[in-house]
């Protein structure tokens, strides 16, 4: 490890930051998973925009790539448009 006070402090506020990241994350994938169990297109419609809303900011903070976050956005938007039509069927 380097002993310039500036790398030092490097270090830490990169150990703060990769735990806020890996926390934002394991929240939004804990939430990806509660709406892909959802079964009443009622519930998930209302969960869809607060999931997307935080796909968008690990996005915006370069947690995940942007690709990948509209990719998961499209998959979900799918979904509860099935739920929406087998309930209408």
């Amino acid at each position: 490890m380097a002993n310039h006070k500036a790398t030092l402090k490097d270090v830490r506020q990169s150990a703060r930051r990769n735990e806020r990241n890996r926390y934002y994350g394991k929240t939004t994938r804990n939430a990806i998973r509660d709406l892909k169990q959802l079964t009443e297109a009622q519930a998930a419609g209302e969960q869809l925009p607060k999931v997307f809303s935080m796909i968008d900011k690990l996005a915006k903070r370069n947690i995940i790539h942007k690709n990948k976050a509209a990719n998961l956005k499209s998959k979900l938007a799918k979904q509860v448009t099935g739920l929406s039509a087998a309930k209408q069927a």
